[in-house]
């Protein structure tokens, strides 16, 4: 099909696997399902290997000891045991190889008397290569897994990790063991290879725009490049203060590469880049631009993403920013430089369009979201960080009238209160990541709710992710009027099939990884203390439990499962 996806049909059964960004989605679907269909057990086997391992579930059907001692909430038992009764799956290797993964799924069915029975199979093969596009761009994701079973696992319920006040970041002593490593996972390798790559080469300098700046190893090495370094760091709000990290920062990158290369400063309201422009021999060579911070909870607690684009022509682009940000950005509005869309067209690689703000309207970069979403025939999926903050503007209000439309739709954003989820049927419901922390119900174990600050930071809508239409706007920008009238701000659009179907997925991930915690708030809630939590199980075939069958609501037509079941496998 393409270098992004994989499918195949065989008597009604279907999978679809889609490349993510170091991690794949199978879709599974099935026209007409058996009374007795139980779900889907995975097999993968990984490039090199010789044999199909078992992908596990956190839950079986039933156990041989109470719930409590027989589930850790460790993945610890086999799909082929106990199958996924889901319809699609997110496979999160432990570390990405080069070549090509291939998945074995089986539907699985369960006789009367209780046995599992192997039915039809499906194998297919992806290459999940790191990379994005070879030379010329690349995304990464934190991982955004502080709060969680999988983090639980590894690290413990209660790690020290982060400054309690971000202003103590640099002077904050890092824990050991590949923990930053594992939660900064592929955003923190292209920032940090970036870095070493421009300090190994001494015709290599740095144009650096940082809004938080914390990160003491970040920090370490912009001190390396000595006076092959230039900055521009924020000093809006708490950031001006003389003992904040970033005064700190300031001061300290003042020494090694010179007071005059360090600029502190502000647009009309934040300096809200996250940029480095790599220059050879004084020319632009490559950009890494995002959602974030170069700080403790940019890299290890939030969700984010960065992206590097090795093409002179978006390095040069964003290095007039730097200019301009460098001299005096207080009249930046107007600027010719904001006041129109940037088109980036490389031979052989996508089109990549670029805003930068403050704009005397906002309109000028917003309308264009607003009518992607208005426009999507098949799917919208969003992470809007502060998106509960906007009242008006055409993101917003696109989003509003999504809710109605026959759109499939999913989205995640941060809310006072907590957190917001978009849900299946719509409605919005709201969950506090310190919940698992206090209240786990079987076979959930505590988890560390990330400490005090958003965990949501992504700014990203992807519309028909699927379709030769897809888009993808990202950036530094809120997506807000206010933002983008008053902000240093970017924001990417890209036309691309490939990259939609990265974000695609991350949005599916994160969804998944917060809708449980929203389904476990509202089951156990306050109003009803006597309710102890209850052992999750899978659900066995109607003949025998009684009950209806795990995947009924897949198939009511017209709902949001029902699009949910088939989007992902066609």
């Amino acid at each position: 099909m393409d270098d992004f996806s994989v499918a195949e049909t065989t008597q009604g059964f279907r999978v679809k696997l889609w490349r993510g960004e170091r991690m794949c989605l199978l879709g599974m679907d099935v026209n007409q399902p058996e009374a007795d269909l139980v779900g889907f057990s995975i097999e993968v086997m990984e490039p090199g290997g010789r044999n199909f391992v078992p992908l596990n579930n956190r839950l079986n059907f039933s156990y041989d000891q109470p719930a409590g001692a027989a589930v850790t909430g460790g993945r610890l038992f086999s799909s082929l045991e106990a199958p996924f009764q889901k319809f699609r799956w997110i496979h999160f290797p432990w570390d990405v190889k080069n070549g090509t993964y291939r998945y074995r799924v089986t539907k699985m069915h369960m006789s009367l008397d209780g046995k599992l029975v192997q039915g039809r199979q499906i194998e297919l093969g992806l290459s999940l290569d790191p990379v994005t596009y070879d030379g010329f761009l690349d995304v990464g994701f934190t991982r955004n897994f502080a709060s969680s079973q999988a983090f639980a696992e590894k690290f413990g319920d209660r790690p020290e990790l982060i400054p309690d006040k971000a202003s103590t970041g640099l002077e904050y002593q890092k824990a050991n063991g590949g923990v930053y490593q594992w939660l900064g996972f592929e955003a923190l390798q292209l920032l940090e290879d970036l870095l070493e790559a421009a300090i190994a080469y001494p015709s290599c300098t740095v144009d650096l725009l940082a809004y938080d700046l914390n990160e003491p190893d970040i920090v370490a090495r912009l001190e390396r490049l000595g006076g092959r370094l230039r900055a521009v760091i924020d000093n809006s709000g708490e950031h001006g203060k003389h003992d904040s990290a970033e005064s700190k920062a300031a001061a300290r990158l003042a020494v090694t590469a010179g007071g005059m290369q360090v600029k502190r400063t502000h647009f009309q309201g934040l300096q809200h880049h996250k940029v480095i422009v790599v220059k050879r021999n004084g020319k632009p060579e490559q950009v890494l631009f995002g959602s974030t911070n170069f700080s403790f909870r940019g890299l290890y607690i939030q969700a984010n993403n960065l992206i590097v684009v090795r093409a002179p022509e978006a390095a040069a682009l964003f290095a007039q920013i730097f200019e301009e940000a460098f001299g005096d950005p207080g009249y930046f509005a107007a600027n010719p430089l904001a006041q129109q869309w940037h088109l980036i067209k490389v031979d052989g690689k996508p089109a990549l369009h670029f805003c930068f703000s403050p704009h005397q309207s906002s309109a000028l970069s917003l309308n264009p979201v607003g009518a992607a979403i208005d426009q999507a025939s098949s799917s919208v999926l969003y992470s809007v960080a502060f998106l509960n903050m906007i009242d008006s503007g055409p993101t917003r209000e696109a989003l509003d009238r999504l809710i109605g439309r026959p759109v499939f739709s999913y989205g995640v954003v941060n809310n006072d209160a907590g957190l917001a989820v978009r849900k299946p049927d719509g409605s919005v419901g709201l969950v506090d990541f310190a919940y698992l922390a206090g209240k786990a119900p079987q076979p959930f174990r505590r988890e560390w709710s990330g400490g005090q600050g958003i965990n949501i930071h992504h700014k990203f809508i992807v519309t028909d992710f699927s379709l030769a239409s897809a888009k993808v706007f990202t950036g530094s920008s809120n997506l807000a009027p206010s933002g983008e009238s008053g902000n240093g701000d970017n924001l990417m659009m890209i036309e691309d099939s490939k990259v939609a179907s990265a974000y695609a997925i991350e949005a599916l991930r994160m969804f998944d990884h917060l809708h449980f915690r929203t389904l476990m708030k509202e089951t156990f809630a306050p109003a009803a203390p006597q309710l102890a939590p209850k052992s999750l199980s899978l659900k066995k075939p109607t003949a025998i439990s009684g009950e209806p069958a795990w995947f009924e609501s897949s198939y009511v037509p017209g709902s949001q499962k029902e699009k949910d079941r088939r989007l992902f496998s066609s």
